[in-house]
């Protein structure tokens, strides 16, 4: 019977595990998102494992051979609960291939912010200021108003920089 089982890869290996499971003829899954960091004062978009150390492989406990799973390049070990294998549902790994763009990128919707909102600065120089979302200047940016020093002050900034407010 095929499952879904976890296998834990070695630090920042789990392109190499999933190619060299690949090789082997094992069907594996690394679901990727897209998220952007700060490198040298600008943010870059990246696209990294959704599950930082961990991929899926799709295997069968009655004919695979699971031994060289443990020793293929990148993989750690496979995930278990004492002497059994960590199985995954199969709605899992299909909603989350369901969420995929073209590119086999995870897709998460934007959040819907309309005018009155509370949010809160996640990213930035703002950092921790709420304020109240005003609208949006563009795709990607968002005027935002905040109480700066007893003064109501209109900041245009990156969409992903806010969130709504905790309560």
């Amino acid at each position: 019977m095929l499952a879904w089982y976890l296998v834990y890869s070695k630090p920042r290996q789990e392109g190499v595990a999933a190619e060299n499971l690949s090789r082997q003829g094992y069907e594996n899954y690394l679901p990727l998102i897209r998220t952007r960091r700060r490198r040298q004062g600008q943010y870059v978009t990246l696209i990294e494992p959704m599950f930082p150390r961990y991929l899926f492989i799709h295997l069968s406990d009655q004919t695979d051979n699971w031994g060289p799973i443990r020793s293929t390049l990148g993989v750690s070990s496979l995930i278990r609960f004492g002497d059994i294998p960590a199985q995954v549902p199969d709605g899992l790994i299909a909603a989350l291939r369901g969420r995929e763009d073209e590119t086999g990128v995870q897709q998460f919707e934007l959040p819907d912010f309309k005018p009155g909102d509370r949010v809160r600065i996640a990213e930035g120089p703002m950092a921790g200021y709420e304020g109240i979302f005003q609208a949006r200047s563009s795709k990607e940016r968002v005027v935002v108003l905040l109480d700066v020093v007893g003064k109501a002050t209109r900041v245009q900034m990156p969409l992903s920089h806010i969130e709504f407010t905790a309560g």
